[in-house]
């Protein structure tokens, strides 16, 4: 079983900014920016497109309730989705706020937020979402 896996069922505590029955967002440990968010399929699956074409497409569209909700929350000019990695075999997009493309370089060093902010990041995060719904 994968760390988000572990992540999704709970097993792993994580700052939950919105799940459903397919699929759960959390806010990235390592983020490349504030609000930096990982949308995951709770069925384990390494690679994104491997999933059916059903899957996909539904994740994309809970990916883009995730990202209405994130840049609600940021006021940012776009919510970035990138596909990227390899060190978590687990199927996953990157939903960063962005205001310049700087806003999602992944070589810069990546910034640490003290648990509360973290907390409260994903907890407007979740609300915003939940407005949605």
């Amino acid at each position: 079983m994968s760390i988000f896996s572990k992540i999704a069922a709970g097993e792993i505590p994580s700052y939950k900014c919105a799940e459903n029955e397919q699929f759960y967002a959390f806010l990235d440990i390592s983020p490349v920016s504030k609000g930096h968010t990982l949308v995951i399929p709770r069925r384990e699956i390494d690679y994104i497109f491997d999933l059916t074409d059903e899957e996909l497409a539904a994740m994309q569209v809970f990916a883009k309730h995730v990202a209405l909700a994130i840049r609600e929350v940021f006021k940012c000019r776009k919510v970035a989705q990138v596909v990227l990695g390899l060190e978590v075999p687990h199927a996953h997009i990157h939903l960063i706020p962005m205001n310049t493309e700087d806003d999602v370089n992944f070589h810069r060093p990546k910034q640490q937020f003290p648990a509360e902010e973290m907390k409260q990041i994903a907890d407007s995060i979740y609300a915003a979402y939940q407005k949605q719904q």
